[in-house]
């Protein structure tokens, strides 16, 4: 019964997100709350000042009241008198509902302050340069992987092991450095960071081209070090397809090396390359932190790093709300498509 299994997945998915949340909202109560009753008296403050202008002839006392009676009725409104769990309780809710509220600091590009705004603005930023990159990685992997298992102990296999040793332990941070002051520096070849050059072109073509210009060193920096790994990866999961029985079956029948390999084999070994990839894939879904900052790349890692150098809390709550919901999203529909991709896992059976 697969839509029992997609009905339990998806409520285990919902339920994790929820208790990772309510820790999120747990962890930031404090200062969450510290900003909270920050903004409520300078909001306060500002419809103070407001109604003492329409009326010249407020009374001190009178403007004290109002101030006492507003602050009172927005701390009432957003919880605060209520006890702690009750309030984490609440925020957890909100962020469920993405009512993330206002950011402090930051502000979109239309200049708006509502935290998923801000966020919603990002999010295509990170999917666009993690998701060339992966869509490469894997191309440029499974390729080399399979010509790597065709070629298992010669030259070639060896040779690229050697490379995948060292290329794969260099910090990303690091030979991204090194790529900006040789390509951006030293042989002004491509720009050292953004999206666009600045004014960016007008035209939709320069636009996109501009844009395609500025993904090339960073695509080309993550590519670099993930696909080695990734290809030395598929080379032991086919070498160990090519073990099967089904295998020395299909040899048997005659049928030749290259349809065994890309029609059999990697058909079987499919699943667990689809798995490595989509959990690569997930695990930039919040943006690299330290690389987007090299390349000064504005997705969901820039903002993070930009939100807790301005201590601006909503806007960290809210990226880390919606990154973990994107991930635990990702592994549910992934446990969804392997029943599709392996016939041999059981989605509702009995033994």
């Amino acid at each position: 019964m697969y839509w029992k299994y997609f009905v339990r997945r998806i409520l285990y998915a919902v339920m994790i997100l929820a208790i990772t949340v309510f820790v999120f909202s747990a962890l930031f109560s404090t200062v969450a709350e510290q900003v909270l009753r920050a903004q409520i008296i300078e909001q306060v403050n500002a419809e103070a000042l407001t109604l003492a202008r329409q009326r010249t002839s407020l009374d001190p006392n009178a403007a004290q009241v109002f101030r006492e009676y507003r602050t009172q009725q927005l701390i009432r409104r957003h919880s605060l008198d209520q006890p702690m769990a009750v309030r984490v309780v609440k925020r957890t809710l909100d962020a469920l509902t993405l009512q993330l509220g206002n950011s402090t600091q930051i502000k979109s590009a239309a200049g708006e302050t509502d935290v998923m705004t801000i966020i919603a603005e990002r999010i295509p930023r990170t999917l666009l340069l993690f998701g060339v990159v992966a869509v490469i990685d894997i191309v440029a992997g499974v390729w080399l992987g399979m010509r790597k298992a065709r070629q298992a102990g010669k030259l070639m296999d060896r040779s690229t092991d050697i490379v995948t040793m060292i290329v794969f332990g260099l910090p990303t941070w690091w030979l991204g450095m090194l790529l900006i002051m040789v390509f951006a520096f030293a042989i002004p070849i491509f720009p050292s960071g953004a999206m666009h050059a600045s004014p960016p072109p007008e035209s939709s073509l320069g636009y996109f081209l501009d844009l395609m210009y500025h993904l090339v060193l960073p695509v080309f920096t993550l590519v670099i070090l993930g696909f080695w790994g990734r290809a030395y990866i598929t080379r032991n999961i086919v070498l160990s397809t090519l073990q099967e029985d089904f295998i020395m079956s299909a040899r048997a029948r005659g049928l030749s090396e290259r349809r065994i390999l890309f029609g059999h084999t990697l058909r079987a070994a499919a699943p667990p390359i689809v798995t490595m990839s989509l959990l690569a894939l997930l695990g930039s879904v919040g943006g690299a932190l330290i690389f987007e900052g090299i390349f000064s790349w504005p997705g969901l890692g820039n903002l993070y790093w930009v939100a807790v150098q301005q201590n601006d809390i909503p806007v960290l709550m809210g990226n880390l709300t919606v990154t973990t919901a994107l991930y635990i999203g990702g592994l549910a529909f992934l446990d969804l498509i392997y029943g599709f991709l392996d016939p041999r896992v059981k989605v509702g059976g009995k033994a």
